[in-house]
């Protein structure tokens, strides 16, 4: 069974010898994200599949946010190669939760932590992020939680 890293390495080796180059240097730059990653701190080591999924998503935020930014400034032909970058990236992550699943997840941990109000955010925030990891973006898990707590 071959990790998420090798997954990576293999792919970008295809995609190289099929000239793709908007995949080839969409997974250099994710597999330079997670030799970064893997040489952070005091000692270099081998990082899990878990800990390459979130520097994956985080990568995959990058480009959402710079998407947005082009966008926004009028840069089309920008936005377009970043949006076809998340697009590769999206083929690693796990499926993203709908806003459904992310408001009974919440449910569950609200009924778990026994919060009643929003002082008890951070609590729920803590309960609900292992439920969802990789799999929906903290922005909208934190709005169910906000919507959850004003309501009850």
């Amino acid at each position: 069974m071959s990790t998420l890293k090798e997954t990576l390495h293999a792919d970008l080796t295809e995609a190289i010898r099929s000239r793709n180059a908007v995949v080839a240097a969409t997974l250099r730059m994710a597999l330079t994200a997670i030799s970064t990653a893997e040489t952070a701190g005091t000692t270099h080591r081998e990082l899990s599949d878990d800990e390459v999924l979130k520097v994956l998503v985080k990568e995959g935020k990058k480009r959402r946010e710079a998407s947005a930014a082009y966008t926004g400034a009028g840069r089309p032909e920008l936005a377009a190669r970043e949006d076809a970058e998340f697009a590769v990236l999206e083929g690693y992550l796990p499926t993203q939760l709908t806003d459904e699943e992310i408001a009974a997840l919440v449910a569950q941990a609200v009924a778990q932590t026994g919060a009643t109000g929003m002082p008890q955010l951070g609590m729920v925030m803590k309960a609900v992020q292992p439920l969802v990891a990789g799999r929906a973006d903290g922005g909208r898990v934190a709005a169910a939680v906000r919507v959850a707590l004003t309501a009850g």
